[in-house]
């Protein structure tokens, strides 16, 4: 059973909301997963991290890039860089921001830069958008992430109301997507 950490922050809750569905997806994929929001990591949580063969990164986009809870969290992995702990690890990330656009993407390039400093080995979605005339805002990637899961939440839902239920059936397919492509990942290497 592989061990996938996620690790997040979550400003107002709509991103924890996304963080619990993509640990449901994982879990309901056979993995062994753990949450932590950034302002939890304690000792247990960083022997979690270090431990595990997967570390998932979540955080809204504000202002164009992770939040800056995130971001003191990713600043404080570099005692992990420095050994590089986390190498060849699976790394996946995913966000959430008010708009339809945000300015997401920018959130999902520093995680993989984050991960590429790390040595890890990154995942992304492996869905293909609801792009057609018939796609509704529940279905399945509408947002349209191919890097990282992307996630809207309007500014004045409250974290019941969003993200919509078809983002948080995205998340759930993610999650069983980063837990399938890390136990192949491992078997590939036990294999070897």
């Amino acid at each position: 059973m592989s061990k996938i950490v996620i690790v997040y922050h979550s400003g107002y809750g709509h991103t924890k909301k996304l963080a619990e569905a993509v640990l449901a997806g994982l879990q309901g994929a056979g993995a062994d997963a753990k949450l932590f929001s950034v302002a939890d990591v304690d000792d247990a949580a960083w022997a979690a991290l270090d431990a595990a063969d997967a570390i998932v990164f979540g955080a809204p986009t504000y202002m164009g890039g992770p939040s800056a809870d995130f971001k003191k969290f990713a600043d404080a992995t570099s005692k992990a860089w420095f050994t590089q702990k986390w190498k060849d690890k699976i790394a996946a990330g995913f966000t959430n921001s008010a708009t339809m656009n945000g300015d997401k993407f920018s959130t999902i390039q520093y995680f993989v830069t984050l991960a590429m400093q790390h040595s890890m080995i990154w995942t992304g979605t492996g869905m293909m958008p609801s792009n057609t005339k018939a796609a509704t805002r529940n279905d399945l990637n509408f947002v349209g992430g191919f890097t990282g899961l992307l996630a809207q939440s309007p500014a004045d839902a409250s974290p019941e109301e969003a993200p919509p239920a078809g983002d948080l059936e995205t998340a759930k397919a993610f999650g069983a997507r980063v837990a399938g492509v890390t136990a192949r990942w491992l078997a590939g290497q036990a294999a070897a």
